[in-house]
Parts: C-alpha cells; structure tokens; sequence
C-alpha cells in the first residue's frame, strides 16, 4: 500500500524535501514508517520527538495505516520572540 509522508519544519529542511510517497507493508503502523526513515535518511538523527498525524488527525506511532493515508512528521516548534514595544 501507498502512503504519502509530508514533513515540516526543521524535518524538511534535514530532509531537503516537503513530501514523500512509500509503499509500506499491510498493517505497518505510523512508528514504523517513521523508525523506517530514519534508517533511510541518516540526516534525521537527533531530531528528537516528532508529533505524527495521520490525514491531518494526531496519533500515536502505533496507529494502523491504511492505503492512501496522508502522514504527517512535525517536530517541536518553539516560538519566537515578542516584537520590541515602542514608547508608552
């Protein structure tokens, strides 16, 4: 089965690429695929904790995909500064 992968942030630009598509085995679960690419792409070493959701609803990394599944790899955002306020 087909399952299109999207990454975000900090993974993109490790990645050098937003999307991917990989044919994975029947039942593999979100984790696996995610374990899978880090074997794939040694540049996601020490990424860190990656949020995962599955056609734009978060899971957990044992969720079942299904053919066609849009997964989604987002890895922790921090905030950025407030803007300097002028004279009050």
């Amino acid at each position: 089965m087909t399952v299109k992968i999207k990454v975000f942030a900090s993974l993109r630009e490790r990645l050098g690429r937003s999307e991917l598509e990989r044919d994975v085995a029947g039942g593999a679960t979100a984790g696996e695929v995610l374990a899978g690419l880090h074997e794939e792409f040694p540049a996601l070493a020490g990424s860190g904790r990656v949020a995962i959701a599955v056609n734009s609803e978060y899971v957990d990394p044992g969720h079942v995909l299904a053919d066609g599944d849009e997964l989604a790899l987002i890895p922790p955002v921090s905030g950025g500064c407030r803007a300097p306020r002028g004279p009050e």
